[in-house]
């Protein structure tokens, strides 16, 4: 009786995990794999319809479809899947949380290092912005192509249906997505198998094109095409443009469901629609101008318009949420002010809202939708932003696997060399496009990084003047024993960056008012470079004299900061106040531009502006706003 009994439970052991991965893979097709399961809408067209297009012919159709596939094994299965997703920070991923592993490394190396890694990781950020937007445009506008592919009667509509379809989207997002959340995988299940089926009916027309999976299809294109052969790589490259996505969104479902939902159907179906799309093409190259949609019959034209739009939907709503996302990662890390976090969920705080960014993204989508008028022209912006950013993933890749894995040179470097080359391959076949289009995106990630890097100098500029006219915590205790000061009941808190200094608050309150409270706090909020900070270390709390007591609030870059929270837990460890006795002061600083040493005027002129139009202290860190007290100080930068 007993054997069976212990024997009994080994299957559902066995059978759970493998249930849960694949909930999670279930998931994954919702939220990580909507960029590149829409790229069959427009990859194949670019290339033999675009403007560095090949003809139709045999020859060329297995040389592209090869380079299809091999792209997709390299980049998307080896480099990301194999090697990238291998660098996740405690479960995150994405290029600032690579970033934040590429700095973790021992303080000897720090100063050679680190500047390179952190301006290659703000400017990979800053190029995602651009793919945020450029990726909801080019998609659901290839996807309401579709109709003009049935009727000429909705040509002049396209534009308008898109623009409506992206304002509907971005008006939703302030309810969260956490239920509509709960049909984006079974519903992109719903559209990987029909692209699937799609593929498999052309294919059994022209079974031949299975021989696409060669490698020597792909260097007889290139030899045959020579420098034009080339240039096509910047078509090919749009069916592997949500590779990144994989490692941004690993922390949401882990790296194992993620790989299974790849290669048990994504990648399948996939190629199997491209393989689809190919043998039409041999079959009828006239179809060249919409392959994807010439693939359906007549009577399944519009079901697959709808479908393909809702998946394209999906697809911009990943790319919306991961902008939520990578800008509050930003906040935390200290490159962007702060800004308006509203959390959508109770149960899940990766579910984020950010007004200011859902508002810029939308006005920037429709002026690219009205700009570039159709998905083929916007494909020209499409894919050196995304390039680049691949680029400097595969070094800080190459500097977390040498600094931090400890990984020999002899090993790590040829791997790293092999991925460079196909991403510079890419960069260069897109670079082309930079005078048609693609000079938008790459001009956005200079603006951002522009910002970004400003944001950032200027709080450690302001810091440092701070400091220099900050007195020791130390020495004003001591002066306390010849000149106290007046006490007055209740508890003052006041927050500081310096966790060793005097806040300049506290200094004018003394100055102005003359009073101290019985107790005073000193609050310190750290932003560590990992994604959370486990709730045991949260706060520390370090009693000091005279009544002062120093508090350490420790959050990651996937956290807010909460004032109710911090208070919380210090009670737990001990601190005694009311919350109604109980006062916060905040510094204000009015900065001022000067020629001192720090920034150029232009960049200073541009902080106080960022400073000024910054959410405030008590709103972002939720703090009583009945309880503050703000005291002013001018700062010459």
């Amino acid at each position: 009786m007993s054997a069976p009994s212990r024997s009994t439970p080994a299957v559902p052991a066995a059978a759970e995990p493998s249930k849960r991965i694949a909930t999670l893979a279930l998931g994954a097709l919702g939220i990580v794999y909507g960029d590149i399961g829409t790229s069959p809408l427009y990859a194949l067209r670019e290339c033999f319809s675009g403007p560095h297009r090949v003809a139709p012919t045999h020859e060329n159709v297995l040389g592209v479809l090869s380079l299809v596939f091999w792209a997709l094994i390299i980049v998307v299965s080896v480099k990301y899947l194999v090697f990238v997703m291998r660098a996740d920070n405690r479960g995150e991923g994405g290029i600032l949380a690579l970033m934040a592993l590429a700095m973790q490394r021992k303080r000897g190396e720090e100063v050679k290092v680190r500047p390179v890694v952190v301006t290659l990781g703000v400017f990979g950020a800053a190029l995602l912005y651009g793919d945020g937007l450029i990726t909801p445009a080019i998609s659901v506008l290839s996807a309401v192509e579709g109709l003009s592919v049935a009727t000429p009667f909705f040509e002049p509509y396209v534009q308008p249906l898109t623009i409506a379809i992206l304002v509907g989207l971005f008006l939703i997002q302030r309810h969260g997505t956490a239920g509509i959340g709960a049909i984006f995988g079974p519903f992109m299940l719903v559209w990987f198998l029909t692209l699937a089926v799609l593929g498999v009916k052309e294919m059994v027309t022209y079974p031949a094109v299975v021989w696409a999976v060669s490698p020597m299809q792909a260097v007889k294109f290139f030899l045959h095409n020579r420098g034009h052969g080339f240039l096509v790589l910047g078509s090919v490259f749009l069916v592997v443009t949500g590779g990144e996505a994989l490692y941004a969104d690993m922390g949401h479902f882990g790296w194992r469901p993620i790989k299974w939902a790849w290669f048990v159907l994504v990648l399948p179906a996939l190629m199997l629609n491209y393989m689809g799309q190919g043998a039409l093409l041999l079959r009828d190259p006239s179809k060249a101008s919409n392959p994807f949609f010439h693939l359906a019959p007549t009577w399944a034209l519009y079901p697959l318009v709808a479908l393909a739009t809702g998946a394209t939907v999906i697809a911009s709503q990943a790319l919306i949420s991961g902008a939520f996302s990578l800008t509050q990662q930003a906040i935390q890390l200290g490159y962007t002010p702060r800004l308006e976090v509203v959390h959508t969920s109770a149960e899940e705080r990766g579910q984020i809202y950010l007004p200011g960014i859902n508002l810029a993204l939308l006005v920037g989508i429709i002026l690219l939708v009205l700009g570039f008028k159709s998905s083929s022209n916007l494909a020209a912006a499409y894919g050196i932003s995304v390039t680049t950013t691949m680029a400097i993933t595969t070094v800080l890749a190459y500097v977390v696997a040498r600094e931090r894995w400890h990984v020999s040179r002899l090993v790590a470097l040829p791997v790293a060399a092999v991925f460079m080359v196909v991403d510079l391959s890419f960069w260069g076949a897109n670079a082309v496009k930079i005078a048609a289009g693609g000079w938008f995106p790459l001009t956005m990630a200079l603006c951002v990084f522009t910002l970004m890097t400003t944001w950032k100098r200027g709080r450690d500029i302001l810091a440092s003047r701070l400091r220099g006219s900050s007195l020791p915590l130390k020495q004003l205790l001591d002066s306390f024993g010849e000149h106290p000061p007046v006490r007055v009941p209740g508890t003052a808190i006041f927050m500081t960056g310096n966790p060793e200094g005097t806040p300049p608050a506290l200094l004018h309150n003394l100055k102005h008012n003359k009073v101290l409270h019985e107790q005073v706090m000193l609050l310190t909020i750290a932003s560590e470079e990992v994604p959370h900070v486990p709730s045991e270390e949260r706060v520390e709390v370090i009693k000091l004299e005279e009544g002062f007591v120093r508090v350490i609030a420790r959050y990651g870059f996937m956290e807010n900061p909460s004032i109710p929270d911090i208070l919380k837990r210090g009670r737990e460890k001990g601190l005694q106040f009311n919350l109604m006795g109980t006062s916060f002061f905040l510094g204000r600083e009015t900065l001022i531009p000067s020629k001192r040493p720090g920034m150029a005027m232009w960049r200073e002129a541009l902080f106080s502006w960022m400073s000024r139009n910054a959410r405030s202290a008590t709103a972002y860190f939720r703090i009583p706003p009945n309880r503050v007290v703000e005291l002013g100080a001018q700062v010459e930068l």
